[in-house]
């Protein structure tokens, strides 16, 4: 990843940023070329170490089978992201000196990719999966009656279930690195950066997302 110092996140951000994430791209090298899946995925902490990342491809996925266990594996998170016009600066009523660019938050995690063959470890994963995302669906659901309420496995039969885990493969990715970049106007002045945020105001739901992201930033930014 190209990342100039300003744009560098810290730790605790990237991991953030992973959390907040619904999907990323798992990519590794196989012996028929790149291969890429898009997959949920869980960071889960570990002692002495960077943590890991736990998920699941479909067994029918060959991905999981080419990958030399073991070998590096790339996992792409993106988050919001917007492009800027020109027009938002201030600066280019006063100078003209300006161009458009495109503002974004990017982790990159970096690892070994291990396969987990083991229905209870798969399992174990679907439930910590489906916990976290079923929190986060119904409490923005919450005045609604039926999809306020939070689904668990274990409103499915449970031989349905059991059937649907074995049609996957779990997949851990041990991490060995992680770059964060957040690229949100640091290098611009707070006039311009001011500007920016008023005219994703206008925009679509992830102009409005990069905002918030560029927002919190500027809080951060001139905190006491």
């Amino acid at each position: 990843m190209y990342l100039p110092k300003h744009f560098a996140m810290d730790h605790a951000s990237t991991i953030d940023a992973i959390d907040g994430s619904g999907i990323a791209q798992l990519v590794t090298m196989t012996p028929r070329g790149i291969a890429a899946s898009t997959l949920p995925l869980l960071y889960v902490p570990t002692t002495g170490g960077m943590g890991s990342l736990h998920g699941h491809v479909s067994r029918a996925n060959r991905q999981w089978i080419d990958t030399l266990p073991g070998s590096e594996a790339l996992v792409l998170f993106q988050g919001s992201d917007a492009y800027v016009s020109p027009s938002a600066y201030p600066t280019k009523a006063e100078t003209g000196k300006v161009v458009p660019t495109w503002n974004y938050v990017s982790v990159h995690v970096r690892g070994s990719l291990i396969i987990h063959d083991d229905p209870a470890w798969t399992r174990d994963l679907v439930d910590r999966l489906t916990a976290k995302h079923e929190e986060n669906h119904a409490s923005a659901r919450a005045n609604n009656d039926v999809t306020g309420r939070a689904w668990s496995t274990s409103d499915a039969p449970a031989e349905y279930i059991d059937s649907m885990v074995r049609a996957i493969v779990g997949i851990e990715i041990a991490i060995t690195s992680i770059d964060g970049k957040a690229k949100l106007s640091q290098n611009r002045s707070d006039h311009d950066l001011g500007g920016v945020i008023a005219d994703l105001r206008n925009g679509s739901p992830s102009e409005h997302g990069a905002a918030d992201r560029m927002e919190v930033l500027v809080r951060g930014a001139k905190a006491p």
